[in-house]
């Protein structure tokens, strides 16, 4: 485990992370030029993100099965095959529909082989500093806005969409698939070693661990948790500007947060470590509950400003720490497994708040609904966070080694 290649791991990871959700966060990018180009209504063109994370929900578990099996360099090499071909795909797409399936569907399956995959692989390959490690592959994904957002921009301002998209399925294949290729399994489960077989709870069988309090836990807090910060991410812009900010400053706050977050992934990294991850994610929670709430009473520039550090720093910086919390309780033959469901939970609370923000603001004409929501969540997820608790050292306890 002190193998200089474990870092080699969690480099591969950050930058296939980043490549990975910049190309499926393009599409917020290309929405204008696409509306434009197509006659497309921005709604269509918007389901096709909603399509996506639902892909994310329910192929994260199955990629995570599979990590258990076969590894996670096969299913990420086959995840960046399968996004790649997704956005090109989409970029020779003959109507709404079509675009849909390719960038909903194919794209949205594609990135899910990524994210449960990767976190299980690296957890596996740390005893020491695990919080900081996985913390650094979310904040590579995290660099995504800041990186490939920007190169979009720039493309769509030279190209038209269809062309646009094609260079970034290019991107994705020049950069994903040779990155995949130096993943490897953690050497606890490599060349068929017995290390993993002797860890407290090796004994303890799938179906036990998808049935056990810890998992169900750990499943209702992240989905509390991803629909508590999904809302105000999607629509915080869009509030601004109602608030009488202009269009190009109010865009400056999601910026903000994702500075912030960026800070928070690496700082609630550093905190699990030394703290503890549990009691580290139970604070972050509490905190993210009032910054949600606090976009309620923003309504100046520098308001929102304020918000947005604390928000951003505080939702960023919970989420690697879930897959800290399933190494610390959960064998690492079924981690790929336990991390895709936690994924596929957290993916089903981000699709739900977009939707019911748009329509708690075409029901009642403003968003403050919302944020109380969002903060009734984020209060929830907290109290669930609360009442997890670790195996009994009984049920943990080592298991026989083979004769």
């Amino acid at each position: 485990m002190n193998s200089s290649y474990r870092w080699v791991i969690v480099a591969a990871g950050a930058l296939i992370g980043c490549v990975a959700i910049g190309s499926m966060f393009s599409l917020p990018v290309l929405l204008t030029p696409m509306t434009e180009a197509t006659g497309w209504s921005r709604t269509g063109i918007s389901s096709a993100m909603t399509i996506g994370f639902l892909a994310m929900a329910f192929c994260s578990m199955f990629w995570g099965a599979v990590t258990d099996r076969l590894g996670a360099r096969m299913v990420v090499f086959a995840g960046s095959c399968l996004l790649a071909s997704g956005v090109a795909l989409a970029s020779v797409a003959p109507s709404l529909l079509a675009f849909q399936l390719a960038f909903g569907l194919v794209v949205g399956a594609g990135a899910s082989a990524i994210f449960a995959p990767m976190m299980a692989t690296v957890t596996g390959w740390f005893e020491t500093q695990r919080s900081l490690a996985v913390s650094l592959v979310s904040a590579g994904m995290g660099m995504a806005p800041m990186t490939m957002s920007p190169i979009v921009a720039w493309l769509v301002s030279h190209h038209d969409w269809r062309t646009t998209l094609l260079i970034v399925a290019a991107i994705v294949a020049a950069v994903m698939i040779p990155a995949s290729l130096l993943v490897r399994r953690p050497p606890a489960l490599a060349g068929g070693s017995l290390a993993a077989e002797a860890e407290p709870g090796a004994e303890m069988s799938v179906g036990e661990a998808l049935r056990s309090p810890q998992f169900i836990i750990l499943l209702l807090t992240n989905f509390c948790c991803c629909a508590t910060h999904s809302g105000p991410i999607f629509h915080t812009v869009s509030y601004a500007i109602t608030c009488g900010i202009p269009a190009m400053t109010a865009v400056s706050i999601y910026s903000m947060e994702g500075l912030a977050g960026l800070a928070g992934r690496l700082g609630f990294g550093v905190l699990g470590d030394k703290f503890g991850a549990k009691r580290v994610l139970v604070a972050g929670l509490l905190v993210q509950a009032f910054g949600a709430l606090g976009y309620y009473f923003a309504h100046s520039l520098s308001e929102f400003y304020s918000v947005a550090v604390v928000f951003g720093f505080t939702y960023a910086g919970v989420m690697p720490l879930y897959a800290v919390i399933a190494r610390e309780n959960f064998p690492l033959k079924m981690m790929g497994t336990i991390i895709g469901g936690t994924a596929m939970a957290g993916s089903l609370g981000m699709a739900a708040s977009p939707l019911l923000g748009g329509w708690i603001f075409d029901v009642t004409g403003n968003y403050g609904w919302l944020y109380i929501g969002s903060f009734g969540m984020g209060i929830g997820a907290t109290l669930i966070a609360m009442t997890f608790r670790p195996f009994p050292e009984a049920r943990l306890r080592t298991a026989p080694s083979p004769a």
